[in-house]
Order: C-alpha cells, then structure tokens, then sequence
C-alpha cells in the first residue's frame, strides 16, 4: 500500500509525521486531519508494537568499579537485552526528544538530579508505562494491535478539511 503524500515534499511530510507521532505518544491524544491521522496511528501502531515485544526484556550483569578509596566493588547492573536495545534504538530514531520541562513548585537541585536520570523522555514514557498497558491489554483480549482510535470532529472553518481526535486507547 503506497504511503500518503499529504501535499507535502518528503523532508516535510516526514518531520509532520515524525512531530506528531511524538506528541501522540507523549500528550496521549492529538487533534489532526484525517488523512493525517491514519498516517500517523499505522507509524505510531508499529512503534508501541515494538515497544511491547521487548519492553521486558533485560538482563543482570555483575559490574567491576572502583569506589573512593579505590576499592575494587562488585555491582548487579540490569541491561537491556540485545533485542530490547536494538528497537529502543530504532524507537529513538524516530522519535524527536521533548525538552524537559520544570515543576512550578520544584526545586533547581530536584529538577536537574530528574534530568540527568533520563535523557530521552518519551522513549522512556513508551517503553515504562504505555507497553506495559498494552502488553497486559493484549493478554486479556487475546488479541494485539488497535492501539490508537479515531473520533471525527467534523470540518475544519476556513478550508472544510476534516477533524478528527487521534488518541491511544
């Protein structure tokens, strides 16, 4: 099946795309054309599925550090299985990274020690809450995919286009 052009040249059409499927992912719902949306639900489709084949797969590494007085520690590190890090890889290659964003009521200290531990947000928000949610979600149904849903708004004032909500079920 041939992609949608949506009127655009393909450096644009592919940031779009790339933009909204972000903000999906992060805000969990967007508002959008039509033809927009069924672009961006079958991209955003593959990603969660990727993230729920290998949300849990690690592994425990025994690591060798020196501490401050140079003695040599032993530490049980949890990696990402070769599988889980390849599609992380390939998650992170699409995705754009959301700047973070400071708490009103939160301290500089508390804000940059939260920064420093994740780098890449919405990855982390895929692979940490939404593929555990469909992961538990396909076990019960028995079935997997239809992960996001489409409502219509109606057209759009000025040029009539149709609006549609795009969200994750």
């Amino acid at each position: 099946m041939a992609k949608r052009k949506l009127g655009r040249p393909a450096d644009q059409r592919k940031a779009l795309l790339r933009n909204q499927v972000t903000n999906l992912l992060w805000y969990g719902k967007i508002e959008t054309t039509i033809a927009r949306a069924k672009e961006v639900s079958s991209m955003a489709e593959h990603l969660i599925a990727a993230a729920v084949r290998t949300y849990d797969k690690t592994i425990e590494v025994k690591k060798e550090t020196k501490n401050d007085k140079q003695q040599i520690v032993v530490l049980d590190v949890v990696n990402d299985a070769p599988e889980k890090l390849a599609a992380r890889r390939q998650i992170m290659r699409y995705l754009y990274d959301i700047p973070v964003m400071r708490g009103a009521d939160e301290e500089k200290d508390d804000f940059l020690a939260r920064q420093k531990n994740v780098k890449h947000q919405v990855v982390e928000k895929l692979f940490r809450e939404i593929a555990p949610k469909y992961r538990a979600r396909t076990e019960e149904k028995g079935v997997g995919g239809g992960y996001t849903r489409i409502i219509k708004k109606g057209p759009r004032r000025g040029d009539a286009a149709e609006m549609v909500i795009l969200e994750l079920v």
